[in-house]
C-alpha cells in the first residue's frame, strides 16, 4: 500500500495508522508526509492516550513487515518528539525506513527489537545514535548516509553490539578519524562497509572492521595506504577512487583482495610490479589519472597485455596527461623505443656515433 501526498493532523495520522496495521497490509510506503496540530493547539497529554494505545498495538504481532516513511515534515511543536521516536523504535516489523525527515535522533528498542534493516538516510542524526544499543542484535542492513555522523571510532562502537549486522552504509557524511590509537570494536559480522564520500585520511585504515570483505572509501582524503598498519584477509573489493594517491597501494594487508578501484586519483606512473604482489586481483580500475608518458609508464602499458585484461576501462580510459604535447593520447598508442629508455645503450650509440 503507498500513500502520497498526506497532509493531516497528527491525530487523524495516528488513528490511520492503527486502521492499516489491524489490515492485511504487508507493506506501507508514505511519501510527502506532513504532520500538523489541531487548531485548539491542546497539551501533550491530550495525545498520550493515542500515542499508548498505537505503542501497545505496534509491539504486538502484525501483517505488517514494512514501513517506508519519505520526505516526512513534522509542524506539530508542543509534544516531547521522544515520544514519537519511541513508537519507531518498539515497531514488531523486520524493516523501517525514515528518509528525508529532518530526524536529529532515534532511540535504542526497550527490549529484543524484530528489525532487520534500518534505513534512516537523509536525516539529522549524530554520533549518539545507538551508543551502548543492546537490543538491535537482529539487525543485518543499517543505512546511514546523508546524515551529520563526525567520528568514526563512534561509529564503531555503535555497531559492536549488533551481533548479526553485515552491511553498513555511512557514506555522505562528516567521518573522520585522528588515529589516536584507539581500537575501534565494529561488529565482527559487519562484511560490507561504505564509507564513501567523507572527510576520511590515511589513519582511516587504523580503524577498520577486520572481516570486511567489500569496502567504499571513494571521495574520501586519502593519499596513502600505509604498508603494515592494517590486515584485512577477508578484503575482496576495494574502491579508493578519487582520493589523493599517487601510486597503486600494495597488497601486504589485503591477502584476498580481488577488484581494486583506484581511478580519479593523482596517479602519474602506476607500480608495474602490482599484479605480481596483488596475484588475486582480477580487476584493476586505474583509468582516469593523470599519467605521465615517459619511459618509466612503459612497463604499466605492458601490464595490459600480461595481465589478459584486467585493466578495466582499457584503453578509452587511460589516456596521456603529461606532457603537453602527448595530451589526450590513448596508453595503448604511447611507444619508446628501446634506445629512447635505456640511458646506457643510448650513450654507446651515442659514443660510436661519434
Amino acid at each position: 500500500l503507498t500513500l502520497d501526498a498526506v497532509d493531516l493532523q497528527w491525530a487523524i495520522i495516528l488513528q490511520i495508522f492503527m486502521l492499516i496495521w489491524y489490515s492485511p497490509v504487508e507493506h506501507l510506503t508514505v511519501r510527502n508526509l506532513t504532520f500538523r496540530g489541531p487548531l485548539e493547539e491542546p497539551t501533550e497529554y491530550a495525545f498520550l492516550p493515542l500515542l499508548s494505545s498505537v505503542e501497545e498495538l505496534i509491539s504486538l504481532d502484525g501483517f505488517m513487515k514494512a514501513l517506508t516513511l519519505e520526505h516526512v515534515r513534522n509542524k506539530v511543536y508542543y509534544f516531547n518528539q521522544e515520544i514519537l521516536y519511541r513508537q519507531f523504535s518498539e515497531m514488531n516489523i523486520a524493516n523501517l525506513t525514515i528518509n528525508d525527515a529532518y530526524m536529529p535522533h532515534m532511540l535504542c528498542p526497550n527490549g529484543t527489537s524484530s528489525f532487520q534493516y534500518l534505513n534512516f538516510s537523509h536525516n539529522a542524526l549524530t554520533d549518539e545514535l545507538f551508543q551502548n544499543c543492546d537490543t538491535l542484535v537482529d539487525l543485518k542492513l543499517l543505512i546511514l548516509q546523508k546524515n551529520k555522523f563526525e567520528s568514526l571510532l563512534k561509529v564503531s562502537f555503535m555497531t559492536s553490539r549488533m551481533k548479526s549486522l553485515k552491511y553498513l552504509d555511512m557514506s555522505n557524511n562528516l567521518l573522520r578519524h585522528d588515529g589516536a590509537g584507539a581500537q575501534c570494536p565494529w561488529a565482527e559480522s559487519l562484511a560490507e562497509l561504505d564509507l564513501s564520500s567523507n572527510q576520511l585520511a590515511d589513519a582511516v585504515f587504523e580503524c577498520l572492521p577486520v572481516n570486511v570483505k567489500k569496502l567504499g572509501l571513494q571521495n574520501n582524503q586519502i593519499s596513502n595506504v600505509p604498508r603494515g598498519m592494517v590486515e584485512l584477509k577477508s578484503l575482496e573489493e576495494l574502491n579508493l577512487a578519487s582520493n589523493r594517491l599517487a601510486d597503486l597501494p600494495g597488497c601486504g594487508g589485503f591477502t584476498s583482495l580481488q577488484f581494486l578501484n583506484v581511478e580519479m586519483n593523482s596517479i602519474l606512473t602506476p607500480s608495474a610490479d602490482f599484479f605480481q604482489s596483488c596475484p588475486r586481483v582480477r580487476e584493476l580500475q586505474a583509468g582516469h589519472n593523470p599519467f605521465k608518458c615517459s619511459c618509466e609508464l612503459q612497463a604499466f602499458v605492458g601490464l595490459e597485455r600480461q595481465s589478459g585484461g584486467k585493466l578495466f576501462g582499457w584503453p578509452a580510459a587511460y589516456v596521456c596527461e603529461y606532457p603537453e604535447g602527448l595530451r589526450g593520447t590513448q596508453l595503448m598508442d604511447f611507444h619508446l623505443s628501446q634506445l629512447a629508455c635505456n640511458t646506457t645503450l643510448l650513450l654507446v650509440t651515442a659514443l660510436l656515433l661519434t
